[in-house]
């Protein structure tokens, strides 16, 4: 769930239950979205003991490191929803189409800040299904430069293990193209077949 900044956008019309490790996450989630139900877990595991409609796992399903994470995230999501629930994903890279490394960037300003955002991705061993990408900030405030960076450690799988995947935890699985911004990133949309 990370700080809830993607989930803002739908509490304005669904009722929200949120999931994170990060107490911090939690905080930030909680100032952006005040009216949600958080829980302090990992999505791998908790059991809430209640049923959804929907779950979606965004950015955050990038920090499965492995296909056993995957599943177990998987079933997870199955484990929360009624018959006919909708389960949607949206994983950054595939291993298939990944080249060894991405660059992206952005500058956005407001008043006197400026922010300028880098991503540097990169898979050093094709064999494993991990990943690292660094985030570089350049913050421009006041005519003073502060430079930040966060390192992490994700997971990067074959398109067909995300798709064999849900398909064994009981999700028909159907991608769907969203674009933003003037750039495409696929979905990966599960309906549930059969509940646990």
């Amino acid at each position: 769930m990370g700080a809830g900044h993607n989930l803002s956008y739908l509490t304005g019309e669904f009722a929200a239950t949120a999931v994170d490790t990060s107490p911090e996450m939690l905080q930030l989630c909680k100032k952006i979205n005040p009216g949600v139900e958080l829980h302090q877990d990992d999505m791998r595991d908790i059991r809430l003991g209640r049923k959804f409609d929907a779950v979606l796992i965004h950015d955050a399903i990038v920090y499965m490191l492995s296909e056993d994470d995957l599943m177990r995230t998987f079933a997870t999501a199955a484990a929360h929803l009624e018959n006919g629930g909708i389960f949607i994903i949206g994983p950054d890279y595939y291993l298939d189409n990944f080249s060894g490394l991405r660059v992206e960037y952005c500058t956005r300003s407001e008043g006197a800040l400026e922010l300028t955002y880098v991503e540097y991705a990169y898979d050093l061993d094709p064999s494993d299904t991990i990943m690292e990408i660094i985030f570089s900030f350049f913050i421009r405030e006041q005519g003073r430069l502060r430079i930040e960076h966060d390192r992490h450690i994700t997971g990067l799988f074959r398109r067909a293990s995300w798709v064999k995947l849900m398909k064994k935890a009981g999700f028909r699985v159907e991608p769907r193209i969203i674009t933003a911004g003037g750039v495409s990133h696929e979905l990966l949309v599960g309906t549930l077949s059969k509940a646990p």
